[in-house]
């Protein structure tokens, strides 16, 4: 396995647009080499922050067992290395780790979760809106499940700018919502900058807090999140994939596209507008870290000149 290096700042996809694109099948869940040390932090906040990290509505049994069933039919065979399906049973292989399917009777969703680093989202059509039914959200990068169950997709999208409801974007996801068809997901990303690389992030108090210090030196985490959307064919439910990759932005120093990168992500961060640039934490450090970005693009340069 490897810690395959998503770029969504590339200049591909515009910040606060909806950027989806088609998906393989074969690809829909990346498992890399954080796997284990994820699984673990995701098993410790599902037992000391249970009611937290899992909510589910009492009608969604089937859906949860759907996606359980699509995960144990989908790993073993994709990743016949760490993950064996039993006789009742599925293992993690690197951590010998087995869970009996009938202990997760009740909430399956939590079974599925426990088994691979993305988080699992249950969106269900309800009078012509899309609701977060049910979900196990261990590493939400700054919203709290608690806060969002029960609502509409335009409702937990509201804090961001050109998402909320009534807007545009809004009416957008739930045509594509209703759109999707059985065996064609779709992917798409986002990122942002944190303070450190901590998964558990349910709340928006990072915002920039960190990032630069007493000196103006900027410290910062690229936090990724790769989200797939698919339908699920019995239940109809859409499922919302999400997986957490933080980079730490020296990262660009040693990439070998690295001036490019960081020139295109300084040049989104200074197409934000006002509200934008608040939504990413970055209102106040904004000017610090383009400069930091332009350091590193000269820096890559340099080194390519040297080759």
């Amino acid at each position: 396995m490897t810690i395959k290096l998503h770029t969504p700042y590339d200049g591909s996809v515009q910040p606060f647009t909806i950027g989806l694109g088609a998906l393989d099948p074969t690809g829909w869940i990346e498992v890399d080499d954080n796997v284990a040390p994820h699984l673990a932090e995701k098993n410790r906040l599902l037992g000391e922050r249970h009611s937290d990290v899992f909510q589910a509505e009492d009608d969604t049994g089937e859906a949860q067992r759907e996606v359980l069933e699509a995960l144990l039919d989908y790993l073993p065979l994709q990743y016949p290395a760490l993950y064996q399906a039993g006789s009742g049973t599925v293992t993690f292989k690197p951590t010998d780790t087995t869970y009996k399917i009938s202990d997760f009777e009740a909430r399956p969703l939590e079974l599925a979760a426990r088994l691979i680093q993305d988080d699992l989202v249950l969106m269900r059509s309800s009078e012509g809106r899309h609701r977060l039914v049910a979900a196990v959200l261990c590493f939400p990068s700054g919203w709290s499940l608690k806060e969002k169950f029960g609502q509409a997709m335009a409702d937990v999208h509201g804090p961001v700018p050109g998402f909320g409801p009534g807007s545009r974007n809004a009416l957008l996801i739930e045509r594509i919502f209703s759109n999707l068809k059985p065996g064609q997901p779709v992917e798409r990303y986002n990122w942002s900058l944190f303070d450190e690389p901590r998964l558990y992030y349910p709340t928006t108090d990072h915002a920039g807090k960190s990032l630069v210090n007493a000196k103006g030196q900027v410290s910062a985490w690229i936090r990724i999140e790769r989200q797939t959307l698919s339908k699920l064919p019995r239940s109809g439910d859409v499922l919302f994939t999400i997986k957490i990759c933080n980079d730490p932005l020296g990262v660009l120093k040693r990439h070998p596209d690295g001036a490019t990168l960081a020139a295109s992500m300084r040049k989104q961060i200074e197409d934000l507008d006002a509200q934008q640039l608040a939504y990413k934490g970055l209102t106040d450090v904004h000017e610090e870290v383009r400069r930091e970005l332009t350091l590193i693009e000269q820096a890559a340069c340099a080194d390519l000149a040297e080759i």
